[in-house]
């Protein structure tokens, strides 16, 4: 079986169409169809069966694509060595969310560069469960998720986890819990909420905070920059859940919250068996929030 055809069969397992490859390789979708009908010959079974108007993988294609995983990391591997060896630098594609890049990425940068390796850093800000998917165009996700959500599970993914965050209440210089300490969830059941969009890990902390008060927390706005959230809450449009490394306007107060646990965790998704300048990137990265949650 060839490579370029086992990739094939591993973009579709991602992208999850051929019309969908065909685009993302610049290819036309019969000439994907063709190669993974040559690929389904050369394995003697079916990879693919019809699913509506559309194909999915058969048992013996989900099967195929694990060990094409497995394949094209070896050869990467390879092809890494043999590109460091000419040119002495690494490149690992790496995408984060722009909270979290803010707090690991400096650093990252410096200590990659110092270590041979080039990162090429995107932001990406999806919802838990759509993180993996991001693993067709990068090397490394960096992804958060509510600390009482399951962490992901697949045969395709591997999971590092980097941190925990706290999540404290954010109030404006005249609100009546600027000076407190702490606050209970049970005193904020009337309290009009500035939050991100629905499936991210703040807004799933509300949904937690509604299951011990009773009372569905009032979302007056919703948006997905905390630099905004910030202003609202300064001018005194609300409250909001805010990671505590990311509160910066210092028009605002941040609170701890009390009666439910409220955290992120940023975990780094990568495909199994990485390339090695892949895995010193996860550990460089572990070892910036190791530095950021130290005493």
């Amino acid at each position: 079986m060839e490579v370029r055809r086992l990739r094939l069969l591993r973009e579709f397992a991602d992208r999850g169409s051929v019309g969908a490859v065909a685009a993302a390789l610049h290819m036309t979708p019969s000439a994907v169809s063709q190669q993974l009908k040559v690929l389904a010959d050369e394995a003697g079974v079916e990879l693919l069966e019809p699913d509506g108007r559309g194909l999915r993988l058969t048992d013996a294609g989900r099967a195929l694509v694990l060990r094409a995983d497995d394949v094209i990391a070896a050869v990467e591997r390879a092809v890494e060595e043999m590109s460091a060896y000419r040119s002495g630098k690494a490149s690992v594609r790496l995408a984060m969310f722009p909270s979290g890049a803010a707090l690991l990425l400096p650093g990252l940068l410096h200590e990659a560069t110092a270590a041979g390796i080039d990162v090429r850093a995107g932001h990406l800000d999806v919802s838990y469960p759509d993180a993996p998917a991001a693993l067709t165009d990068y090397d490394i996700v960096v992804t958060h998720r509510d600390e009482r959500t399951h962490a992901l599970s697949s045969p395709r993914v591997r999971i590092t986890e980097l941190m925990r965050e706290p999540l404290d209440v954010i109030v404006s210089a005249t609100s009546s819990f600027a000076h407190r300490a702490t606050v209970s969830v049970a005193e904020l059941a009337d309290a009009d909420w500035i939050s991100v969009e629905g499936g991210y890990p703040v807004d799933d902390v509300l949904l937690s905070m509604s299951a011990v008060t009773g009372v569905a927390p009032r979302v007056a706005q919703r948006m997905l920059d905390f630099t905004t959230i910030e202003a609202l809450v300064a001018a005194g449009h609300g409250i909001a859940l805010m990671p505590r490394h990311a509160a910066r306007d210092p028009a605002v107060t941040a609170v701890t919250l009390t009666g439910v646990r409220a955290a992120r965790v940023y975990e780094a998704l990568t495909r199994p068996n990485p390339r090695r300048s892949v895995e010193a990137v996860v550990d460089l990265l572990h070892a910036q929030a190791d530095a950021i949650d130290a005493p």
